[in-house]
């Protein structure tokens, strides 16, 4: 008889559990890395728990590289702390799910409320520009453009 509970497999015991972690902002490329080795350090303490459970880290984007090198040979998946809705596109900064399954992601975090409302707080300050823009000479079809375009942007998100 096989010992082995496939991945993301229901067992005798129930749904095999998910843990994960968002490191957010908190530490720099450094103390990624080196939190990283630490995490990877645990592979062995997690092959012998008595129940399989899944266990991911969620880097800044530019420590996905780090996360990729230093969990690859592990049992401890990765991802990203947000993903764009679109493949392609001139969305500057973003980062589109494909780019993030070649980098070796696995999971991803969709729409977290922390995300939301700094996006609406931002839409407030650009349409404060706009406003002010549009006093000092801009475009009316410009600002409602621009209008438009973001309140489906938040509304999507």
């Amino acid at each position: 008889m096989n010992d082995v509970i496939p991945e993301n497999s229901p067992s005798a015991a129930g749904p095999r559990p998910v843990i994960g972690v968002s490191l957010k902002l908190h530490f720099g490329l450094a103390r990624t890395r080196a939190w990283l080795a630490e995490v990877a350090a645990l592979d062995a303490t997690l092959a012998a728990l008595p129940r399989p459970v899944d266990l991911f880290v969620l880097p800044s984007f530019p420590a996905l590289a780090d996360a990729r090198e230093l969990l690859g040979a592990t049992r401890i998946a990765f991802g990203a702390q947000n993903v764009h809705w679109a493949d392609t596109g001139a969305f500057t900064g973003e980062v589109s799910a494909g780019m993030l399954a070649e980098a070796g992601a696995r999971y991803v975090e969709v729409g977290h409320a922390e995300r939301r409302r700094h996006v609406e707080a931002a839409l407030v300050c650009l349409q404060h520009w706009l406003v002010s823009d549009f006093a000092g000479g801009g475009s009316a079809p410009k600002v409602e453009k621009i209008k438009e375009v973001e309140s489906r942007n938040l509304r999507a998100a």
